[in-house]
């Protein structure tokens, strides 16, 4: 494969732009979030239909088990991540993606064929691992094609994917599964999605890939890192609070994903619009998720040139808003209370862009890859790799209220590490370019 030119990124850099090509990747690398996050969150939506399916209707632990499917996938993810970083930086970083969409879109299908419990774990493991090739590569491949004036503003852009794609897999499973029930229909919610991955894979693997750097302020093309290097992420202080933030946000974030489709079916949730509770949720989801993503973006990189730290502040912001919302939503009655799953839904997106801008800004382009695998590796194994079976265990011997309560307390934690964070952005990110120099 080409790689696009360290000239053509530096003259474009001088001016401002995107490195030529940036807007076909972006949507390429858009399209292909967007079926990152259906294959996600559609096993959510079809939960309660999976435990009946596949679980003893009497098992008292019955939802901490199915809670363990998203723990599956999350740990394959966030433990095949830090090798793919590696990878990323040695090797062809769309012949990774390709190859992750293929093997995630491939085990997506046999999810909807398995017959056991134990073996739709085993095929989650592997979407894990092919998710793995993917999300600490592509907001590289975007880092290098975009410079920092507007970095936050495109990766907003390339992560509103996460509300609508989460959004379109709470629609495509809740109206899947409400077809037939008792002839298993939720399995058709899995089938759905293999054709359109495979073929984004294939125009993955037909993609060039943009020198490492092209869009930083950098005289040359970036070298490889040493081990050593990465002990710099470390030191970074803008970084580490960042990670930490990032992880009580995704520890809330991931539970509350994974749970409301069940507490919408227990709290007698009456279908809105003619869509059953879950699915109108996905449609909240992709509205306040979109508009919130975007609208942190926006605001991160527009707060830029009179707070240093505006990423910092904006995601912190975001998240001290959402913990009381999430609490309303809880106490309020339906209809009204969609309202406040509304706002709580805007203001945990509101840090996407800014958060993620935080960590492309930070690090030094030979290493951004590993900065993002090392990161996906720590908000997964503390955050939603454990959130949704913890908040199954409370909600088993107590209630899904209860459960809610602590996830509104991650959120107001994550809030206040982010504007700890603040003082030291502006200092990290004029650093970063030159950290190996």
């Amino acid at each position: 494969m080409e790689t696009v030119g360290q000239s053509d990124g530096a003259a474009a850099n001088r001016r401002g732009r995107a490195v030529p090509g940036a807007r076909a990747a972006l949507l390429l690398l858009l399209a292909i979030n967007l079926f990152n996050y259906i294959d996600r969150q559609v096993l959510a939506a079809v939960e309660p239909e999976i435990r009946q399916s596949l679980l003893a209707p009497d098992d008292p632990n019955a939802k901490a088990k199915m809670g363990l499917l998203s723990t599956a996938f999350l740990l394959s993810y966030m433990l095949a991540s830090p090798l793919f970083g590696l990878l990323a930086e040695r090797t062809s970083r769309w012949l990774l993606i390709g190859i992750g969409v293929t093997l995630w879109s491939l085990a997506s299908g046999f999810s909807g064929l398995a017959a056991t419990f134990t073996v739709l774990l085993v095929t989650r493991c592997f979407v894990g691992i092919g998710e793995a090739a993917y999300g600490p590569v592509a907001p590289t491949v975007i880092s290098d094609l975009y410079p920092v004036a507007v970095r936050g503003r495109v990766l907003a852009w390339f992560y509103v994917a996460i509300p609508v794609g989460s959004a379109l897999g709470y629609t495509l499973g809740g109206q899947v599964a409400a077809l037939d029930s008792a002839n298993e229909s939720w399995r058709w919610a899995f089938y759905l999605v293999v054709v359109p991955g495979l073929m984004l894979g294939v125009w993955a693997f037909l993609k060039r890939d943009p020198q490492r750097g092209a869009a930083d302020e950098l005289a040359v093309p970036p070298g490889r890192a040493r081990l050593k290097d990465y002990l710099i992420l470390l030191r970074t202080p803008s970084y580490v609070l960042n990670s930490l933030g990032m992880t009580a946000m995704t520890f809330a974030m991931g539970a509350f994903a994974f749970w409301v489709p069940a507490y919408l079916k227990e709290h007698g949730a009456e279908p809105v619009l003619g869509l059953a509770p879950a699915a109108f949720f996905g449609l909240v989801t992709a509205s306040a998720g979109l508009l919130g993503t975007l609208a942190g973006g926006a605001a991160g990189d527009a707060l830029r040139r009179r707070f240093p730290g505006s990423y910092f502040l904006v995601s912190g912001a975001g998240l001290l808003v959402a913990a009381p919302c999430a609490l309303a939503f809880l106490f309020v009655p339906f209809p009204q209370a969609w309202t406040f799953v509304f706002l709580t839904v805007f203001f945990l997106f509101f840090n996407t862009g800014p958060s993620n801008t935080i960590l492309a800004n930070v690090t030094h382009p030979s290493m951004r890859a590993t900065g993002f695998a090392l990161n996906i590796l720590v908000i997964h194994a503390l955050g939603d790799a454990i959130s949704p079976p913890i908040v199954g265990l409370i909600a088993d011997n107590w209630n899904l209220k209860v459960g809610f309560g602590a996830v509104s307390a991650f959120m107001l934690l994550g809030g206040v590490v982010w504007l700890w964070g603040a003082r030291y952005l502006e200092n990290d990110t004029a650093a970063a370019p030159h950290r190996l120099d």
